[in-house]
């Protein structure tokens, strides 16, 4: 570990959180260097990278591509659908975090989902190290969330952590160092999208897209009633005359068309409270629980949540990056908390 500081002086070493929806980087000493959607563009029928179009780019090119070419997210409910084109996209962002060319490759912590199989653990190991890496190291996102939103899981001291993320949402409950108890479902952000994309066809014979209805979330979802509703006029493709066309939606039905995916998250949340000791579920009478990702932006979830669990609900103050911070404080303290991460050899 001593000689392996020593070549980290010598490289640009980074902590990812490797997420369905965004990659984040955080580079010790410098915070949140990258952030980009997870996204690649490629040639139909192939895994070959169009130039430049990974992440922001990439992501422009969603649902308006030509025949010959395709925008594809490469992690499916947080882990890796396509292992080349996730290879590709992590050596792009490596190399765009490096800048300038080191004696060394870097050392890399990478958060994943707590539900993971050792399947799953190893591609992304395997990814990371075709990539560029010269040592992988896994965090569990609820670890790598508690440490980013400033808990005190080493502590003998029950913590709570809700990441909502793009593929996941993990449930958490932390005490020193570890998961105690833990719920990782593959209903989150791209779900609460599909609700409504699924609402809008079958409401209104109205087909929109992926891009669309990410917007509708942002601009009028919520989860627990507003004090003044909203309308929003959306674009798209009828689904009889197959020809453009413009509706109006409330928030209201919005909020009807995500009462599923958000009840998933909800029932999550009890399954792991009812899992919980005792003496750690008195801690979090008090201390309740911290959400984290993208997902926490989701108006009222707090609300909805404190209201089902008798709870205290705390969001960060950025959630979306709650995650690639924890990789960052790990990164700086990989002696302290080797117990609480899994490097590649671990795997083997």
């Amino acid at each position: 570990m001593i000689f392996d500081n020593i070549l980290g002086l010598l490289s640009v070493d980074m902590g990812i959180d490797l997420g369905t929806a965004n990659t984040l980087v955080c580079v010790e000493g410098e915070g949140i260097v990258l952030n980009e959607p997870s996204v690649v563009a490629v040639r139909k029928g192939t895994n070959r990278v169009l130039d430049g179009a990974i992440g922001l780019a990439a992501k422009e090119m969603l649902g308006k591509t030509p025949g010959n070419i395709v925008a594809i997210r490469p992690l499916k409910d947080g882990v890796i659908a396509d292992f080349d084109v996730t290879q590709s996209m992590l050596s792009y962002f490596i190399r765009k975090v490096q800048k300038r060319t080191y004696l060394y490759k870097p050392r890399v912590v990478i958060a994943v989902p707590s539900g993971i199989t050792a399947v799953e653990k190893r591609a992304v190991v395997n990814s990371a190290e075709r990539a560029g890496a010269r040592r992988v190291y896994l965090i569990e996102e609820p670890i790598a969330a508690g440490m980013g939103l400033g808990l005190g899981i080493m502590e003998p001291v029950g913590s709570m952590v809700v990441d909502v993320g793009g593929g996941t949402t993990e449930v958490a409950v932390i005490s020193l160092g570890g998961i105690v108890t833990s719920e990782s479902i593959r209903i989150a952000g791209d779900e609460i999208d599909d609700a409504i994309i699924q609402y809008l066809k079958r409401t209104y014979n109205l087909m929109v897209g992926e891009q669309t209805a990410e917007k509708i979330k942002i601009e009028i979802g919520s989860a627990y009633p507003l004090e003044e509703e909203t309308v929003m006029a959306v674009k798209g493709r009828d689904l009889m005359a197959g020809l453009p066309r413009k509706v109006e939606i409330t928030s209201e039905e919005i909020r009807e068309a995500l009462r599923e995916p958000i009840g998933s998250i909800i029932e999550a949340i009890k399954m792991t409270l009812e899992r919980t000791s005792p003496e750690l579920a008195a801690d979090l009478v008090d201390m309740g629980l911290t959400m984290a990702g993208g997902g926490a932006l989701l108006r009222g979830l707090d609300k909805v949540i404190a209201q089902e669990t008798g709870l205290p609900v705390a969001i960060d103050s950025d959630p979306l990056t709650a995650v690639a911070r924890g990789t960052g404080v790990f990164l700086e303290n990989l002696d302290r908390y080797s117990r609480a991460i899994e490097s590649e050899e671990d795997e083997g």
